[in-house]
């Protein structure tokens, strides 16, 4: 067998789960373990020539051995360190050889804790002692070797032994090592092959080949190893099915997961988790709610992957009310303190627009991440407080947590949506310089949106000529987006014409245009977006907005007349509308709504119809927040934040970008959104 020459690069010092973490402190470690675990061999452990069944499995005081006994329940356990102290305990002993029952265990702790040196040298002692042959023993090997990326000394032990070309298990263990190791075309050949040999396939072999599909471009095979499967009778193992269902959401097939998932005829956690998991990984939020309630009404407690997956579902509808009994549950179960839990009550809370409980949740964190970190800054630049962002930014980075790309888009946003352009730019310089960080299509994104917002137009686009990968449609959006804000036809024109080679069927593109003609009075330019649309036969996403009120969500569509009180509210938009005529500021110059309404054949704004509604149905003083599928518009946003004014109540809007908090006539965003 031929050493490992790469093993001291792949070394470290051990954290919390003892894997490595520093290669250079990983090497001494790795030396220690050898030295301290692996005492040389005592001379009196003899090989032993091994034919058909080892002799260890014919041997009932091998099994029975105090020390194997120990070490397997230690492995068992995840007491690997434990296990290898107790290996080295045995051999020092002198009493009892290592057998055929001793070294899978022992090799299970190495792959565990990632030590291939010390699984090397445990492959010595194999040798040694003549348990090569040992089919349980070369399994073992050839899955520490793969678990401890050593995949090409698995396959030479693999090929090597005319053993393990004839067991099922030395198949799995490589097929499963292959994937492991991202060499999913290897274990595609290796799993043929074994057909070929004529080797029975078991639910192992499945678990270990199917984690291989992991995207669009595995979905034929995938469907193929389903049908695979199914022909022999694999499938009513749970742990396949459930390995099938993570598969198709993986490969973002989501309709045929669920029609698996509706199709198993027993459903465990692990069902439940994929399912959820793939629904909110995918967008579709109003399944996840819908799977949570089918959940309770069978009497299924929720774990924490479940849970973790409503509560996004949550934060991404502004569900409040399903999101305060899930932090509920989660307070009167034994999940308070897992931290993943606490980060996605963070989000919900923050998103929700309670940023007050999100931040009382942060605080009492006794071991703040950098996923932690990343949801309060996110929270608190999606409300506007860009200062409090920065300083948590800056507070984060002084605790000695090392930022990454998604907590820099955080506060780049942040910045963006404050108007804090001096701090985005040095935060963007600090990225590279500081910490490594490649800038992505998101990062540039939002400099585009935080120089643009600010007027330095000609900046942005000069940052959008000088990215090294080819900008998309988001950032070619984003300068649109600040085109609008400051009425720079010409710019916009260049950045429409290059967003939609990207993005032809996105709607909001084409309506932003031709609201910039109206504004400018240009009726041929309306026209031609107008052609271009009708060519396309593109229709605008209706807007919609909702309010909670006594547990029940009420939905408004744009022009809404469907609601049992539609009189009542239009009578009152009648009634504020004539209010806020009459306040300093307030000038009936509606050219983007009447815009919308045009192209759409529309009527009132959705979000003004929640407020009505609110205003009719909650008491004085009490706040009222309206959640909107779409971006306010300027008209929209004066509107609401006269009313706020004229009625002294607090509104607080999520669009599709961000929270505004009305109070007073004025908004959080200080127009700046």
């Amino acid at each position: 067998m031929a050493e490992e020459t790469t093993a001291e690069g792949d070394e470290s010092t051990t954290n919390a789960t003892g894997k490595p973490s520093s290669p250079v402190v990983g090497f001494f470690y790795q030396q220690k373990i050898i030295g301290f675990v692996f005492s040389p061999i005592p001379s009196n452990f003899h090989r032993r020539e091994r034919v058909g069944t080892p002799k260890s499995y014919t041997n009932a005081a091998s099994s029975t051995n105090p020390w194997n006994t120990q070490l397997r329940d230690l492995a068992k356990q995840g007491h690997y360190h434990q296990a290898l102290h107790l290996y080295r305990s045995l051999l020092r002993s002198g009493s009892s050889p290592p057998t055929a029952f001793t070294f899978p265990f022992a090799l299970k702790s190495c792959a565990a804790l990632y030590l291939p040196l010390s699984g090397q040298q445990l492959h010595s002692h194999v040798v040694k002692t003549g348990c090569q042959s040992d089919p349980f023993v070369l399994t073992a090997l050839i899955s520490m070797y793969c678990k401890c990326r050593s995949v090409e000394n698995a396959r030479k032990l693999f090929d090597e032994s005319p053993l393990s070309r004839t067991l099922t298990v030395c198949y799995n263990a490589l097929i499963a090592g292959y994937t492991y190791n991202s060499g999913f075309l290897d274990a595609i050949t290796l799993f043929c092959r074994m057909r070929e040999v004529g080797l029975w396939v078991n639910d192992v072999t499945m678990l270990g080949l199917v984690p291989g599909c992991t995207g669009p471009m595995h979905m034929c095979f995938g469907m193929s190893v389903h049908g695979f499967i199914v022909k022999y009778g694999l499938d009513t193992d749970l742990a396949v099915a459930n390995c099938l269902l993570t598969m198709y959401v993986r490969c973002g097939s989501i309709e045929l997961a669920r029609n698996l998932f509706d199709d198993m005829p027993e459903k465990g956690m692990i069902t439940w988790n994929a399912m959820i998991s793939g629904y909110a990984q995918n967008g579709f939020a109003t399944q996840v709610l819908e799977l949570y309630h089918e959940m309770e009404s069978l009497g299924i407690c929720p774990d924490p992957v479940a849970l973790v997956g409503v509560l996004s579902s949550c934060a991404n509808l502004g569900a409040r009310k399903v999101g305060l009994k899930v932090e509920q549950q989660t307070e009167s179960s034994r999940f308070g303190f897992n931290v993943f839990l606490k980060n996605a009550l963070i989000n919900m809370n923050a998103r929700c627009g309670n940023l007050a409980r999100a931040r009382s949740i942060f605080d009492e964190m006794p071991e703040k991440t950098l996923v932690s970190w990343t949801a309060i800054i996110g929270g608190y630049g999606m409300h506007g407080q860009g200062e409090i962002a920065v300083e948590l930014f800056d507070k984060m980075i002084k605790t000695g947590i090392k930022p990454d790309g998604a907590v820099f888009v955080s506060i780049l946003s942040a910045c963006s949506h404050a108007g804090l352009t001096g701090k985005g730019l040095g935060y963007f310089t600090l990225m590279e310089r500081n910490y490594g960080l490649q800038a992505g299509l998101e990062h540039y994104s939002c400099m585009v949106d935080l120089l643009g917002r600010a007027g330095r137009l000609a900046e942005a686009h000069g940052l959008i000529e000088s990215m090294p990968v080819e900008p998309d449609g988001v950032v070619w959006g984003a300068l649109l987006g600040a085109c609008k804000i400051h009425g720079n036809i010409e710019l916009a024109e260049l950045a429409f014409n290059r967003v939609i080679a990207f993005e032809p069927w996105n709607i909001g593109f084409y309506v932003l245009m031709s609201n910039m003609y109206t504004e400018a009075k240009d009726t041929e330019g309306v026209r031609r977006v107008r052609v271009m649309m009708r060519e396309r036969k593109l229709k605008k996403d209706p807007g919609c907005s909702y309010v909670e009120y006594k547990g029940r969500t009420h939905l408004f569509m744009v022009g809404d007349r469907s609601h049992p009180q539609t009189e009542e509210m239009y009578r009152m938009l009648d009634r504020l509308e004539g209010l806020v005529k009459e306040l300093d500021g307030y000038e009936k110059t509606d050219p983007e709504r009447r815009n919308e309404e045009l192209v759409n054949g529309v009527g009132v704004h959705s979000e003004r119809l929640a407020i009505s509604f609110g205003l009719l149905n909650t008491g004085l003083g009490m706040e009222i927040l309206v959640i909107k599928n779409l971006r306010i518009c300027g008209d929209c946003h004066l509107f609401i934040k006269l009313v706020s004014k004229v009625v002294d109540r607090r509104f607080v809007v999520r669009d599709a970008t961000r929270f505004h908090h009305f109070k007073d006539g004025a908004c959080s965003c200080n127009d700046f959104w």
